[in-house]
């Protein structure tokens, strides 16, 4: 399944939980002996990698109320979370089957589950 959003600004996007935002990486297309490869050789692939473009806030942790008075409501009740390993700018390898596809001005994004991303390859130097 692929969706397509009409939206001219990523930095609106919020990622839910766990979830990741990846710009996947197109590997060569010829091999070194010089053969090009069909773009469903691609695709029947099980593993992908990708650039992390946005992270969800992480895995929701239960709250810690007192649990004699769960009938009460706290005024400041925040939903705090367990963060995740990803950040922006990693380079992840996923498994492919977990991923979702969706366009955005013309390009290919996929969100997947933290828990389907195998490795993570982080560069410090990358961003300074």
């Amino acid at each position: 399944m692929q969706l397509t959003i009409n939206q001219k600004d990523t930095e609106k996007f919020r990622m839910v939980g766990d979830k990741v935002l990846i710009k996947p990486k197109h590997p060569q297309n010829q091999t070194k002996s010089g053969l090009y490869l069909p773009p469903t050789v691609e695709q029947g692939e099980k593993i992908q990698s990708g650039y992390i473009i946005k992270i969800g806030p992480g895995y929701p942790l239960p709250s810690q109320m007192d649990e004699s008075e769960v009938w009460k409501k706290k005024k400041d009740e925040e939903v705090h979370y367990l963060p995740l390993q990803a950040r922006e700018g990693d380079l992840a390898v996923y498994l492919q089957n977990a991923a979702c596809e969706i366009r955005f001005d013309d390009e290919t994004y996929l969100i997947v589950p933290h828990s389907a991303i195998l490795m993570l390859i982080r560069d410090e130097g990358l961003f300074e």
